[in-house]
């Protein structure tokens, strides 16, 4: 069996489709029956419309990709009305992922999404906190449990936090939004890095810095899932560098209940159905009946 259920909301199985990899679902589903998915994290969501970066967004690297897209979105109204729709055809979890400038854009952006049909919410604490001089609200425990108990006060959702890994202490930070009321925790968001091109001598970003992610950064991730699940007793996601059914096992058996595959949908569009083989296969042979079984048995 691979049904998993985490805060109440079942999933059909463990595979979800990571934000900012998977749009709104729309280009993915002339590739495959989306159903098939466990869930859908939508595009990251801004109270208010945004037309992201300016310049190169996206860029390659050995074994990865740095983005720097910038939140382009059509803002939380947007979504509701035009993009919500079709995903409720989809016949899997709706995760709205949401980040923000401001606690009380957050706030404002949650209570929006408290009267729809999103199964759950999950927060991008990785957004600069504009009140802070940019630093990104998960970057200092402190200032994490701020924005994640404001949002809990409102929330009537499952509320699922996305830890960055440029936290300065990952397991303190996930300790924090557990004790600031979290349902469940994800992790990890993209890692801060950089490009530059030799023959322009600058920075490729025209913001500098950008976010990596792809199976690079996975050892860091799987770590940093280990730690956060050994030390907390929320449900845990894991994401970060999934390219296949293995990378999947090995994040389940680190402790997380569902896994996210974010960078490998631009490798292959349909790589979800095949992790989603891939794993039932390894059951399989394993004569393992329910995923359950194996979630977390690393850490025992």
């Amino acid at each position: 069996m691979m049904k998993v259920n985490i805060n109440g909301v079942g999933f059909k199985n463990p595979v979800v489709a990571a934000s900012g990899t998977f749009g709104f679902g729309r280009e993915y589903s002339d590739f495959y029956d989306l159903s098939t998915l466990g869930g859908i994290c939508t595009k990251g969501l801004t109270l208010n419309q945004r037309e992201g970066n300016d310049g190169i967004r996206v860029y390659e690297t050995p074994s990865g990709m740095l983005n720097s897209v910038g939140l382009q979105n059509p803002g939380v109204d947007g979504f509701i009305q035009n993009e919500l729709p079709s995903m409720e055809k989809l016949n899997t979890v709706i995760i709205a992922n949401l980040g923000g400038a401001t606690i009380e854009e957050y706030v404002q952006g949650v209570e929006k999404l408290n009267h729809t049909s999103v199964d759950m919410i999950e927060l991008n604490i990785s957004c600069p906190n504009v009140k802070s001089g940019g630093m990104a609200f998960g970057v200092k425990s402190k200032v994490a449990y701020e924005v994640v108990s404001e949002v809990r006060k409102v929330c009537k959702k499952p509320l699922m936090v996305k830890l960055s890994p440029n936290a300065e202490d990952i397991v303190n930070m996930a300790y924090s939004c557990c004790e600031a009321g979290a349902d469940s925790i994800s992790l990890i968001n993209t890692l801060k890095a950089m490009a530059i091109d030799i023959y322009k001598k600058k920075p490729v970003f025209n913001n500098t810095f950008a976010g990596l992610s792809g199976p690079s950064i996975k050892p860091i991730a799987l770590r940093m899932v280990y730690e956060v699940s050994r030390a907390i007793n929320i449900p845990v996601v894991g994401l970060g560098g999934i390219t296949s059914g293995q990378d999947a096992l090995e994040f389940i058996m680190a402790g997380a209940s569902l896994v996210q595959v974010g960078t490998a949908n631009f490798i292959r569009p349909d790589i979800c159905t095949h992790i989603i083989k891939d794993i039932e296969n390894f059951m399989s042979s394993e004569g393992i009946k329910d995923i359950n079984e194996i979630i977390g048995i690393a850490l025992r």
